[in-house]
């Protein structure tokens, strides 16, 4: 993806996720689908009807949801019916930005501190003001190029 594209597109999706990280969504202790219908007085042998599944049916849906065993497929299903849209998101703890800077953070600290441990081996280690402005520029050449090696895992040198 072209990486103008690429900030668009994250700005756009940035801007559809910032309300819901502001909201604090717990699923009731009983999961969605049994809180849904409880609170519609549907019963279980009427929501299977509705689903065109056999009434044993519900029970096991409503312990799998809680477990997390269940699938999107089946939950997309229970909101149906029962007049439900069902929604499904991943919501970044950070903005999406953040989150890239960062891991932008990280991975330079990673190449500074390793060319720093060279530098001092050869007795010519650099300043703190020096490593900490190589970083900075290390961190901004990451996030100005292609995104696609940012989340690759550093092999451990031991």
């Amino acid at each position: 993806m072209n990486e103008k594209y690429a900030t668009l597109a994250r700005k756009q999706l940035e801007r559809r996720l910032a309300p819901l990280r502001a909201m604090t969504i717990e699923a009731p202790p009983k999961g969605w689908v049994k809180a849904i219908r409880e609170s519609l007085g549907m019963t279980a042998r009427q929501l299977a009807a509705r689903m065109g599944v056999v009434p044993s049916r519900i029970p096991a849906i409503e312990k799998a949801e809680v477990s997390g065993a269940t699938t999107l497929r089946t939950l997309r299903q229970a909101a149906a019916a029962m007049n439900c849209a069902f929604v499904y998101a991943f919501v970044p703890i950070e903005p999406l930005d953040d989150l890239l800077r960062d891991r932008a953070t990280q991975k330079a600290r990673t190449q500074i501190a390793r060319l720093d441990h060279t530098m001092r081996l050869e007795n010519q280690a650099l300043l703190t003001s020096d490593l900490a402005a190589e970083q900075r520029r290390m961190i901004d050449v990451i996030l100005s190029g292609s995104l696609r090696g940012l989340w690759d895992e550093e092999p451990d040198h031991a």
